[in-house]
C-alpha cells in the first residue's frame, strides 16, 4: 500500500501580479492554501512583501531531494 505524503511550500515574493499568479499557478498544479497570508514591509526596499503557505498531498514517502516545485 502506498504512503501518502504531504509536502509543504511557503511562497514568498513583493506585493504584486508576480506574486499572485505564483500562487495561481501552485494552485493550478494542486496546491491547496494552508493558513493566511501573511504581509510585511521590507523598509530597505522599501515594499511590502507577501508569504502565503501551500500544501499537496502526494503518493509515496517523503525524501529530501524532492523538488517540490516540480510536484
Amino acid at each position: 500500500m502506498a504512503r501518502q505524503t504531504t509536502l509543504y511550500r511557503y511562497l514568498t515574493g513583493p506585493d504584486d501580479a508576480s506574486f499572485c499568479h505564483r500562487v495561481s499557478e501552485a494552485l493550478s498544479q494542486g496546491w491547496v492554501l494552508y493558513g493566511h497570508p501573511t504581509l510585511t514591509f521590507d523598509a530597505a526596499q522599501g515594499r511590502v512583501v507577501c508569504g502565503q503557505a501551500i500544501i499537496k498531498d502526494i503518493e509515496g514517502p517523503y525524501t529530501p531531494d524532492l523538488k517540490l516545485s516540480e510536484q
